[in-house]
């Protein structure tokens, strides 16, 4: 059985859109679940497209999408080059092999007589098709065309009778009427391949054994097929993808402004959660979980639960993905995710990194991507703030009715500000500076902190106070069971059944 080696093959023309990456997904999990190699293969045959950067683009979204090359440009490997542009005399040679052969022939016709016959199929209503006119010419003509240094293009012969069929694993049988395959362009007049044509080669050459792509190659894929017969070679497996697509059904495209990776990336979603979410478009897990690591999609993804639907790119289901990421974010790495947002807009240095923290703790778990955490912290950056009537009339009500709480408010307020702390009931100080900032609603975070402290760090003295003379009695008594944990103001116990009583015992005199 051969070794599985599949492609991803991005033309270098800008930022990766998340239709591409989802198909270099796909093909590095088709690749991986089966002990496989992943290849990254530039085709930049079409030079007046290239965009300078693009390549290093696509390494930097791999790389942090946690896809391992196996073989490629920088790489390397047995199979190189792995840049289509240092491949052309390749190509070339294979043409001409067609041409000896009789699958294909040279074509000198001008753009005005193909854009005349592009006319002429408008005005009859019709698709385009080449008519084939320079097949009639004798080996004797096209030897003087090309000696008087004509330009010309090598295009495929395709049949003109019968059909074309290929088993595609997420579309089963496609058929195509031979007549409706186009006499295709192979090389191009300044000695490139097309793509179509440089494809078929290099996936041969390279021994590419899965081709993952999306549906819009459906109907295109038997000139591939014509191509590995005329020159002899076994095809590959095809593996279409449907399409992703916006609400409403219309296809996602960076000509339409849709989101690329680094657009994601730049707004602060995690890498992980861009490539969990995407796994999950057009492809059904056997089981209803949603959330998967690399290493979990590389177990379980199998192409026979590829769906031939379209995929809708849902943003608030992304969100909501993201969103389980950040939550699972160590503080360490949760700040390096927000931080950079927060200082583009905000001066930080006049915070202490105490108060940064405890605003991040709260926020962690609200926010569904970074830069979201710019506008859900602006009050606290804000000079000032005002209550309206209605909240300003429920205060008033509540310090009404709560007399005493509310003086300890005024008075745990007002201590802290000159002291710049305040004290459990056991004399355990929580410094808080916040109190004093100039800012408002630092200023209030800190009164709050003071009022919380004193009551909740006294309850979390009792519980500690609490957890040593149960742990005491616990061992005086010699008991087996377990004091394991302490959840706020609760201890939990691993308790052995003939000791409950005891326990319970000990839990009342404490």
């Amino acid at each position: 059985m051969k070794k599985v080696r599949t492609r991803f093959a991005p033309s270098p023309t800008g930022f990766m859109h998340i239709g591409n990456l989802r198909s270099a997904l796909f093909e590095y999990l088709v690749a991986k679940g089966q002990g496989g190699d992943f290849i990254l293969r530039i085709e930049d045959t079409d030079q007046t497209r290239y965009v300078e950067g693009a390549v290093q683009f696509i390494y930097d979204t791999l790389k942090v999408c946690n896809m391992h090359i196996d073989e490629g440009p920088l790489e390397g490997g047995n199979y190189g080059p792995y840049t289509q542009s240092e491949r052309v005399d390749l190509y070339k040679k294979y043409a001409e092999e067609l041409v000896e052969k009789g699958y294909a022939y040279y074509c000198f016709c001008s753009e005005e007589r193909l854009e005349k016959l592009r006319e002429e199929a408008d005005i009859r209503k019709v698709a385009f098709m080449y008519d084939g006119h320079c097949q009639k010419l004798s080996k004797e003509e096209v030897q003087a065309k090309i000696a008087a240094g004509e330009k010309y293009v090598i295009r495929q012969k395709m049949p003109k009778e019968g059909t074309t069929s290929y088993e595609d694993i997420v579309y089963g049988k496609i058929s195509v009427d031979n007549n409706l395959l186009e006499d295709q362009i192979l090389l191009k007049s300044d000695g490139y391949p097309t793509y179509n044509f440089a494809n078929v080669v290099d996936d041969h050459l390279m021994e590419i054994t899965h081709v993952v792509r999306g549906n819009e190659y459906l109907s295109s894929t038997p000139k591939y097929l014509l191509l590995y017969e005329a020159f002899g070679w076994e095809s590959p497996e095809y593996i279409h993808l449907p399409h992703i697509v916006k609400e409403g059904g219309k296809k996602i495209s960076k000509r339409d402004g849709d989101s690329t990776f680094m657009d994601l990336y730049n707004m602060g979603y995690l890498p992980e959660a861009i490539i969990n979410y995407l796994a999950l478009l057009g492809w059904s897990p056997e089981d209803n979980q949603e959330i998967y690591t690399m290493d979990e999609l590389i177990e379980k993804f199998n192409v026979k639960r590829i769906n031939n639907s379209p995929a809708v790119y849902d943003i608030k289901k992304l969100n909501w993905v993201n969103a389980h990421y950040i939550k699972a974010l160590s503080m360490d790495d949760f700040k390096k995710l927000v931080i950079p947002f927060l200082e583009k807009e905000y001066d930080l240095s006049s915070k202490s990194e105490e108060f940064i923290n405890e605003l991040l703790g709260i926020y962690q778990n609200h926010i569904s991507h970074g830069k979201e955490i710019v506008e859900e912290v602006r009050l606290f950056f804000n000079d000032e703030i005002t209550l309206n009537d209605e909240a300003k009339e429920f205060m008033d009500q509540y310090c009404a009715s709560y007399p005493g709480i509310h003086k300890f408010m005024e008075e745990t307020i007002a201590f802290c500000k000159e002291n710049a702390y305040v004290t459990t009931m056991f004399g355990r100080r929580r410094y808080i500076p916040e109190i004093n900032d100039k800012n408002y609603m630092t200023r209030e975070f800190g009164k709050r902190a003071a009022m919380n402290a004193p009551i909740q760090g006294s309850a979390a003295d009792l519980i500690k106070l609490a957890m040593i003379k149960v742990d005491e009695l616990m061992q005086k008594h010699q008991l087996k069971s377990r004091l394991i944990l302490q959840i706020h103001d609760e201890l939990v116990f691993d308790v052995v059944e003939e000791e409950k009583e005891i326990l319970e015992s000990i839990e009342k005199h404490i």
